[in-house]
């Protein structure tokens, strides 16, 4: 079937429904709901029910692309998505017209805001890096990926206790051959090792978030700018000054307390994503990190902002599957872009403006 026919024919759909519409309505708040998964807290967000004509590239998504990250969210529904979630299981649409269709008939979409009205909120980027490492302390793979201690108290140390203290040598997964690699782990929450033995035999793992030190983060390419250190705070910007400066760079880290533990995942299928949050596996592109307090993983949403570096349009259908330190608020969200570097350039460039709606059941309210 035609792109161009496709949107012929929701432009008139779209048309009929803009006819018939009644006035946005504000939704109504309800109390968050623990665990995992949530309901949204009542004083995050402002909810207000509008009209499919009101989201912005509504039409012109390709919507197939974006049916498995949404099944892999119904794989843990919140309440009142079981019905919904079923049907998109064993009704799997034909084509994107079908899945247009589908969305539009069976839920209603939700524009959000913050507690202050503003619609406009920002769009930042995630991605998981592809790390060389060694099972051994050797050469330039110095720099250890632990694992979460049993001992609470040990669990909060500050980096630079974790650094030195005896009792974290027995949970050291592997060592990083880059201090800014480590640091680049730890803020993205997952990662693959790239391992060779001794026979030189590729062998790739997978390291995921496990928990933290509840240490405060604070950003070392900062203080290194505000020292005259770096001009360029990139990646490897980070790394090069790290290669010419090696008697600096422990004090350097140190300027960040927080520590990120992990634990080590089989890497089944090379081809899937991390597991987010809500449990399942991210999907490139179309899977966000959200305020969970706000929105409940598992939610489809409708962003509207711009591809990085660019005006653009980046009008999509994504998934709220994963949740991320500094993503707070309504009108905030994560893009989860893939693999390796290519995705951590993306990840990199996007600081956009961003809008977004959320796509509840019909007749269910937030």
């Amino acid at each position: 079937m035609g792109s161009a026919w496709v949107r012929g024919g929701l432009a008139l759909i779209l048309g009929m429904l803009a006819a018939c519409s009644s006035p946005p309505l504000q939704g109504p708040r309800e109390p968050s709901v623990a665990p995992v998964p949530t309901a949204p807290r009542p004083s995050a967000a402002r909810w207000v029910a509008v009209d499919w004509t009101e989201l912005p590239g509504w039409g012109r998504d390709d919507l197939l692309a974006a049916w498995p990250a949404l099944l892999a969210g119904c794989r843990r529904p919140v309440p009142g998505w079981a019905e919904f979630c079923a049907r998109a299981a064993l009704q799997p649409p034909a084509d994107a017209l079908e899945a247009t269709l589908l969305l539009m008939k069976h839920l209603r979409p939700w524009r959000l805001a913050a507690d202050n009205g503003d619609t406009t909120g920002l769009l930042t980027g995630y991605f998981e890096p592809r790390l060389a490492a060694s099972r051994t302390r050797q050469g330039a793979f110095q720099w250890p990926v632990h694992a979460l201690p049993a001992d609470p108290a040990l669990r909060r140390l500050p980096r630079r206790e974790v650094d030195t203290h005896p009792r974290f040598a027995p949970l050291e997964l592997a060592y990083l051959d880059d201090p800014f690699a480590l640091l680049q782990l730890q803020i993205q929450g997952s990662g693959r090792l790239i391992m060779r033995d001794g026979s030189g035999v590729e062998r790739v793992s997978r390291v995921a978030f496990a928990g933290h030190n509840d240490q405060p983060f604070e950003s070392v390419a900062k203080a290194l700018l505000a020292r005259g250190e770096i001009t360029d705070a990139s990646w490897r910007g980070l790394s090069d000054w790290a290669r010419r400066n090696p008697a600096k760079v422990r004090d350097a880290m140190a300027v960040n307390p927080r520590v990120v533990y992990f634990r080590e995942e089989a890497l089944a299928d090379v081809a899937q994503g991390p597991r987010g949050a809500q449990g399942v596996p991210l999907t490139p592109g179309r899977s966000v990190a959200v305020d969970r307090s706000v929105i409940a993983l598992g939610t489809p949403l409708w962003l509207d902002s711009t591809e990085p570096l660019s005006t653009t349009p980046l009008q999509r259908l994504v998934m709220a599957q994963d949740v991320g330190g500094a993503i707070a608020g309504a009108v905030r969200a994560d893009l989860f872009w893939g693999l390796g570097d290519e995705a951590g350039l993306q990840a990199g460039r996007t600081k956009q403006a961003l809008r977004l709606w959320a796509l509840l059941p019909e007749g269910r309210k937030p």
